[in-house]
């Protein structure tokens, strides 16, 4: 059928007696800002400087002085939830993100997909005339479409970004990112040694767009969503910014939190009645600590001052780039983080960021190796509870507890062209979803009732703008319900109920909590006891919320405390076809995700030539933080175990690879849970002596997979320095065997042999 029919012109024969026809450009609203939305990753309330820290952020508090500081702003206690939350104005749990979009746990809320009903503001504005570009932290699909394969329905370009540079999970190497440039995998332009580091490339990547867009389409506006790796762990940091705050952390969290609280007190960003709130159980007092306990929890903290102060350094960068080309008056700047402080370093600090929720044991106090990692590319670091208690003075608990200190959080909003008030504080209660109806409200654009023939539901956020003008308007945001992890909250006109379900042994006996938040800011005086009544309203209330907005069904902690509970356990992934075999190519990238291997026995094969001098990675998975490796070196078949980057294995053929082309495998049996026996083998024959591992978890491997190199940094540390490691052979493919008979008697009596001889 000719697409012709409803052409407005009119079609002749010739070219010159018929009448063309032009569909009218998209064009945003005469005047209309440039947006620029930060985001920062776990950062605490008071952890910048204009919210009373003692950390140097030169450039985030330049936008707080010329705009505005909202002292009452609240998110969803973790990242994907409010990320999804400021860019599509709606609760989390109302379109698939009651909990992070790496899951899809089979339930409406806790999906990780997030339905093309409830549209992005990108897709609004870029419907409406503007260019869309998205730099950072993505954490808004789920890891089986993280791959190099796709779907990409969820990735930043399925969702009105036009351009897109960063990395789609949870968080990574600032030093050797898993980086995605659009729908593609790519390597970092640099290497750690040649000073590479993501906060500035991510900034490079966006002046490179901005500076693009404004010389080819100078009256067209932007929205540039920035959302920096920063400041989730780990917290990377160049070691001259480290060395700028040696000593600087010295007098210990409690005393910290003093001098913080009396900062606020004298800026006027907590009411002057504010009480400084007690210590949790998660905190070890400073005192009881040994000198060398303090020297490790100190240097945790230098890191994440470092990265803080590096990462505004970069910030500092754009801003100056938008000034320079005449673009800063007219941009709406946003920035806001996406949850409290955290506290997931576990009680002693982590080198190894992933340890806790992989062994669902706190990892031990950093020795001196350890020591001199914190803040390098050979770490992953995040530091102990007691300084995220301090990054949230003077609130209560962190992130994912929905107490302030998990969903109060630091917001600034700033445009000199649009807003007149210059360094001001705004004590208004809002919400994360009041951003996208601000946002629209200040460009001129409406909701759409569709987007891309899609009907797109309604939106609960309330534009902000009352409050530029008058700094005593009254709120007009009433209620807002709260859930994370099984912790639940509901505020409603200056009341609060709060339930910290991590020490409670079913949501039944939930205790809750009660605060009138108009006088105690901090909540620190409990009213359950003396108003009953009206602690059981806002109890019934939230259940009301919670059927509204879709909130069941309910999910534990990572912290939660009951004997024998396992995180992991309840994380029931999405059914997925079985596989017993699966061939994997050379040509496939660094885009495959590690089959999962857990107490299985397998066998991992690499086809691929070999002569006389040839070395490199056959197969890799994951990275210097956990891992394994399949490679060749010194002319011998090796393999290298890194359980959490806490204990290496290492195991080579006994005898040297003859020329030509050979099958290389390592062959795992699985004799108990989390225990086994490996061995290399090529062309089927053992060419090793036994690897016995006994260790939680077995085959643990973060990050992603790839053939014939590593994915980002080495899995093994003594390959640090050689890059990629590529094999200089010919890989024909990789293969892995993934079930194994279970009647196989010659089989199972080796199995007991060997166990004899462990």
């Amino acid at each position: 059928m000719s697409d012709n029919i409803g052409f407005p012109g009119r079609i002749e024969t010739s070219y010159m007696d018929s009448e063309p026809w032009w569909a009218e450009e998209k064009k945003a609203p005469e005047g209309a800002p440039n947006v620029l939305y930060v985001v920062l990753d776990d950062t605490g309330y008071s952890q910048i400087g204009c919210f009373g820290s003692l950390i140097r952020t030169p450039n985030l508090d330049s936008i707080a002085a010329d705009g505005l500081r909202y002292r009452d702003f609240h998110v969803n206690a973790m990242c994907s939830p409010t990320r999804a939350s400021l860019l599509t104005g709606c609760n989390n749990h109302t379109i698939g993100l009651g909990y992070l979009s790496n899951y899809d746990l089979g339930f409406p809320a806790i999906s990780g997909n997030i339905d093309p009903k409830y549209g992005y503001i990108s897709e609004t504005l870029l419907e409406n005339g503007y260019s869309t570009f998205a730099l950072g932290k993505w954490h808004l699909c789920n890891t089986k479409s993280m791959t190099g394969a796709g779907p990409y329905d969820q990735w930043p370009l399925g969702r009105g970004f036009e351009k897109y540079y960063g990395f789609l999970t949870a968080a990574t190497s600032q030093y050797t990112p898993l980086l995605v440039q659009d729908n593609t995998l790519i390597d970092p332009p640099a290497l750690p040694e040649d000073g590479y580091h993501l906060s500035a490339d991510l900034v490079d990547h966006a002046i490179t767009y901005i500076g693009t867009q404004k010389s080819l389409e100078p009256s067209k506006p932007f929205f540039c969503y920035l959302a920096f790796g920063a400041m989730h762990a780990p917290h990377h940091a160049p070691k001259e910014y480290m060395k700028m705050y040696e000593g600087a952390f010295d007098m210990g969290y409690e005393k910290y939190r003093e001098i913080v609280f009396a900062r606020q007190k004298e800026m006027g960003i907590i009411p002057e009645d504010t009480v400084l709130t007690e210590p949790n159980e998660y905190v070890r007092p400073w005192d009881s600590l040994t000198d060398w306990e303090k020297k490790v929890f100190c240097r945790y903290m230098e890191a994440f001052a470092g990265y803080l102060t590096y990462t505004d350094e970069q910030l500092g960068r754009l801003l100056d780039y938008l000034k320079k080309i005449g673009q800063y008056d007219n941009t709406l700047i946003v920035f806001v983080s996406d949850n409290g402080a955290s506290a997931e370093g576990g009680p002693n600090g982590s080198v190894s960021d992933w340890y806790h929720l992989m062994s669902m044991s706190w990892p031990p106090l950093a020795d001196e190796e350890g020591y001199g990692r914190i803040g390098s590319e050979d770490a992953m670091n995040n530091y102990p509870p007691g300084w995220a208690w301090a990054g949230n003075t003077p609130l209560k608990y962190y992130k994912s507890w929905v107490h302030a200190g998990g969903v109060k959080v630091p917001m600034i909003i700033s445009c000199p062209d649009r807003i007149k008030a210059r360094g001001e504080i705004r004590t208004q209660y809002h919400h994360v979803v009041d951003i996208n109806a601000t946002v629209l409200d200040i460009c001129g654009v409406k909701q759409p009732e569709t987007i891309k023939g899609v009907r797109q539901e309604k939106k609960p956020g309330i534009s902000m703008r009352y409050s530029f003008d008058d700094a005593g308007a009254p709120r007009q945001r009433h209620v807002q319900y709260y859930e994370m992890l099984g912790n639940r909250g509901i505020w409603a006109d200056g009341w609060k109920a709060v339930a910290n379900h991590v020490d409670s042994p079913n949501f039944d006996e939930d205790r809750w909590e009660l605060y009138n938040t108009d006088e105690d800011f901090s909540e620190s005086n409990d009213l359950a006891e003396k108003y009953p009544e009206k602690l059981n309203k806002l109890i019934n209330l939230w259940w009301h919320e919670a059927g509204t907005y879709g909130v069941l069904p309910l999910l534990e902690s990572h912290f939660r405390k009951r004997d024998g509970f396992d995180f992991n356990l309840m994380l029931r992934f999405a059914p997925s076809e079985y596989k017993s075999h699966l061939t994997l190519y050379p040509e496939m990238g660094i885009g495959g995700v590690p089959p999962r291997l857990a107490n299985k026995s397998y066998t991992v094969s690499v086809e691929a030539d070999y002569r006389k001098g040839d070395e490199g990675v056959l197969i890799s998975a994951g990275y210097h933080i956990g891992g394994y490796v399949l490679y060749v070196e010194d002319g011998r078949l090796k393999y290298h175990y890194n359980i959490l980057a806490e204990k290496r294995m290492d195991l080579a053929s006994d005898t040297e690879i003859t020329e030509g082309r050979h099958v290389f495998a390592f062959d795992f049996v699985n004799t108990h849970p989390n225990r086994g026996i490996g061995h290399l083998l090529i062309d089927g024959e053992r060419v090793s002596q036994p690897l016995h591992i006994a260790v939680f978890p077995l085959f643990a491997a973060m990050g992603n997979m790839a053939i014939g190199r590593y994915s980002t940094s080495p899995v093994d540390f003594d390959h640090k320095g050689r890059g990629y490691f590529p094999y200089s052979g010919t890989i024909e493919r990789a293969d892995y065997e993934l079930a194994r008979p279970e009647d196989d008697m010659d089989l199972m009596l080796e199995m007991e042999r060997e166990l004899e001889q462990a």
